[in-house]
């Protein structure tokens, strides 16, 4: 049988007009002759609606039963959708997480998928022409209720893709696609036609939200084809694939920026071996995420440390470090709240030079100062003062031509 998946997010099943929109969505492929397995997230406000409820019976939810209540949601989405599809004489079902059945480790609140029964999911396409699963949820061994973590209803749909062979895995957002920077940024943003996976990973661990980060892992590792299209338009969208001879000849493909960002230095710390561990194994264990880390060249035996954390562990970090600091050795610990990180992006910086430096001296002639820099394949990432983060968005769109539509392939 040929097989689309298709996930719509929150705002666009947010009430019964825009479920109608999405109706006649998934119909198109139904009447095509497909069969549509459709993921659906709670309504657009409804999961902050149920963390709040949470928060408010208890000081310290115990967090399987905030999981069994905040999956409700989708439940809510699936079996109003379901009732549309009906009405309109199709044979469809409402299939909540346990059921399918998507099954996890116990992690709440942010359970990895470890299983999906591509048997048992078949069987029920047998029976029906549309699924409609329930997003977001699925369920661990003890057959607890598990949700997947902000956005993991992308993770759900391509998960299930993989899992069933399916044709294509399209998402539905309320953007057309995925845009060479944040357009709300950089007026001149273009939407990107296709995407490779790697890319596509790097500008969702910037903050990128078109995609969970974990959505493009599953896809790039199953292969499976994702097409990122908005709710509420026709045209089309951008294709998320393998990277592919036209990719690979344009230098940089996208910027991407993140202001949920802080930079935490370690004076004149120990320079002796083992060290390092002492101080990012403990951050490690809080699961606290470090990004980049300078190292200063050691004068008298010390060195300054210095690294980035997400804003929101700063309190964390200063605390576990402070507690540690005559183990670690360290004479002073400073924090700095206002700095972002800048990124350019392409698969094509594999195969050509230069390009690093043609991104600094853009910066250099905005008097934008480079505080750290940290390099990948197909990134380069620079911290600055986030005063300046709107600017260098722009400057390094325009200085890798992406203003033009026809990207640099060459310097």
């Amino acid at each position: 049988m040929n097989i689309v998946v298709q996930k719509f997010g929150g705002t666009s099943v947010r009430n019964l007009e825009c479920q109608r929109q999405v109706m006649q969505k998934v119909l198109r492929p139904y009447r095509a002759g497909n069969k549509v397995i459709v993921v659906l997230s709670a309504m657009a406000g409804e999961t902050n609606r149920l963390l709040d409820l949470v928060n408010e019976w208890s000081d310290n939810p115990d967090p399987a039963e905030a999981d069994s209540l905040v999956s409700t949601g989708e439940q809510v989405s699936c079996a109003l959708f379901a009732m549309l599809l009906k009405q309109q004489g199709v044979k469809a079902r409402s299939v909540l997480g346990f059921q399918a059945p998507v099954e996890t480790d116990d992690s709440y609140g942010q359970a990895r998928i470890v299983n999906i029964d591509e048997n048992k999911l078949k069987g029920m396409l047998k029976e029906y022409d549309i699924l409609v699963v329930a997003g977001f949820q699925g369920c661990d061994h003890g057959q607890r209720i598990t949700t997947l973590g902000r956005g993991g209803s992308d993770t759900s749909a391509v998960a299930l893709a993989a899992a069933i062979k399916a044709d294509v895995c399209e998402i539905y957002t309320d953007v057309p696609g995925v845009f060479t920077t944040d357009p709300n940024v950089c007026s001149k943003a273009r939407k990107m036609d296709k995407i490779a996976y790697d890319e596509m990973l790097e500008m969702a661990s910037m903050g990128a939200k078109v995609l969970q980060i974990r959505s493009v892992e599953f896809a790039k590792k199953y292969n499976v084809t994702v097409h990122v299209r908005s709710t509420f338009a026709d045209e089309p969208g951008t294709i998320v694939t393998q990277e592919d001879e036209t990719m690979e000849s344009v230098l940089v493909s996208g910027i991407a920026y993140d202001k949920d960002q802080a930079r935490i230095t370690l004076v004149h710390v120990k320079d002796t071996p083992g060290v390092s561990a002492q101080i990012f194994s403990p951050l490690a264990e809080k699961k606290i995420l470090v990004d980049m880390i300078v190292q200063n060249p050691s004068k008298d035996g010390k060195t300054d440390m210095t690294f980035t954390v997400p804003r929101a562990d700063v309190d964390q970090t200063i605390k576990t470090l402070e507690k540690l600091k005559y183990e670690i050795g360290y004479e002073e610990l400073n924090s700095n709240l206002n700095v972002s990180k800048v990124s350019i992006i392409g698969v094509g910086m594999r195969n050509h030079s230069g390009v690093a430096s043609h991104a600094f001296r853009a910066l250099a002639d905005e008097n934008i100062n480079i505080l750290m820099i940290s390099t990948s394949e197909i990134k380069v990432t620079c911290l600055i003062d986030d005063k300046y983060t709107e600017l260098a968005v722009r400057t390094l769109h325009k200085a890798f031509h992406l203003d033009e539509g026809e990207p640099l392939e060459t310097l």
